[in-house]
């Protein structure tokens, strides 16, 4: 197979982009280069030399020696701005922003088409964990169940030091600031935003469905307390953050992202710190884990070079699950069980327990285990930033949902 050499225009050069670089320095049997890095900040001192650097991005996107852009910014509409360009421009693209690429999915799909070029993303959907091309390639023709896991590694970091060593959430979240784990402004991560659009473009390619992120519920774990870290350790658990997506029929799917108690015999039990975690179930390769790395530079640098090899290939996706159009709509029309801990029982009532399964009630803490249905929890969404509650779903309801 011939395979081609590639002359890349790399946007931002943060701890991704320099993991990129030092990655791509130390690797054989590539012909890669990086010949031009488009940065915003012409203050910032830089260990590259400056000759090396451009603030203007056409000085990228119109340089026909450049066969392939490599984006790795922040602002995911700039990022999308710049995709669309480069793409339009006969440029394949290589990305990792899983904002840009789950809000504007189904378009980037048809301007591949038209374009002749390819956009690769691993490493926006689970950084170290090559999950998309396994679902791309060895369950293009499998009869998938559903797929769950540990997508965020800043989330997981944050749990790991509240569970193992006792630390209260703020001291855990400052701890993985200063490690690298989490933006200064960490909300993306820990109130499962990240997460949802991770698990939308997931969705995509182990199902065919482009799925709108508004129309997905999420809930991280901001409002998490002592309470519920000792409730999960009196019950042998621990709390993860897990996204889920899942066959309810063999038309339709449903999917969210919510902390979950996980028992010492599954898989995610034992994914800590800053590693994630993916447990496929399907109907022939029955229960399969894939775990690695979930944050840091060369974790996620390490899957956009994989991308990038790729392209060397001329590789490409092609959806091959939206093209069988076997799963037609997304629903939310779905029951699950979980852990309310509450302090009004005003917020308790908003919920629409079907049915209780336990409940607790003293002076500092209460809490509700029952079966609530998820379109509830998404009409609720906006107000649960504002409620003194934590949601943690038990696992133990659906066949969808068992842990």
């Amino acid at each position: 197979m011939t395979r081609k050499e590639l002359r890349i225009g790399l946007f931002g050069y943060g701890c991704v982009g320099r993991g990129l670089h030092d990655v791509l320095e130390n690797s054989r049997g590539i012909k890669a280069e990086i010949v031009r890095i488009c940065v915003k900040d012409k203050t910032k001192e830089r260990r590259l030399p400056m000759s090396f650097f451009t603030f203007d991005k056409n000085d990228i996107l119109n340089d026909s020696s450049i066969n392939l852009v490599v984006e790795l910014i922040n602002d995911p509409e700039e990022a999308f701005s710049i995709v669309k360009q480069a793409m339009e421009n006969g440029k394949s693209v290589v990305t990792a922003n899983k904002v840009m690429v789950a809000t504007h999915l189904e378009e980037l799909v048809r301007l591949q088409q038209e374009n002749r070029v390819a956009l690769l993303y691993e490493a926006s959907a689970g950084a170290s964990i090559p999950i998309i091309r396994n679902l791309e390639e060895y369950y293009d023709n499998e009869l998938l169940h559903s797929l769950r896991g540990i997508l965020n590694g800043t989330t997981n970091y944050i749990l790991t030091l509240m569970h193992n060593e006792g630390k209260d959430f703020a001291s855990a979240l400052q701890e993985a600031q200063d490690r690298g784990f989490a933006e200064k402004d960490p909300a993306l991560d820990v109130d499962g935003w990240d997460a949802k659009y991770k698990l939308c473009i997931i969705a995509a390619h182990a199902y065919g469905l482009f799925l709108n992120p508004d129309e997905v519920f999420h809930y991280g774990i901001g409002k998490i307390s002592s309470h519920d870290i000792r409730y999960a350790k009196e019950k042998g658990f621990k709390i993860k953050l897990v996204p889920y997506v899942g066959k309810t029929d063999e038309q339709t799917i449903t999917g969210f992202v919510l902390p979950r108690f996980v028992s010492p015999d599954k898989y995610l039990y034992n994914v800590d710190h800053e590693n994630n975690g993916v447990i496929t179930e399907a109907a022939f390769a029955e229960k399969q884990f894939f775990a690695g790395k979930g944050a840091g530079g060369h974790p996620t640098g390490s899957a956009v070079l994989s991308d990038i090899s790729a392209n060397s290939y001329g590789y490409r996706y092609e959806y091959k699950k939206n093209i069988q159009g076997t799963v037609r709509k997304y629903t939310r029309d779905h029951e699950i069980e979980i852990y309310l801990r509450y302090n009004d029982e005003k917020d308790r009532k908003l919920f629409r327990f079907s049915n209780i399964r336990e409940f607790h009630s003293n002076h500092s803490y209460r809490y509700v285990i029952g079966t609530v249905n998820l379109q509830y929890l998404y009409s609720l969404r906006k107000e649960l930033p504002g409620m003194d509650v934590f949601i943690v779903a038990t696992g133990r309801k659906a066949d969808q949902v068992r842990a």
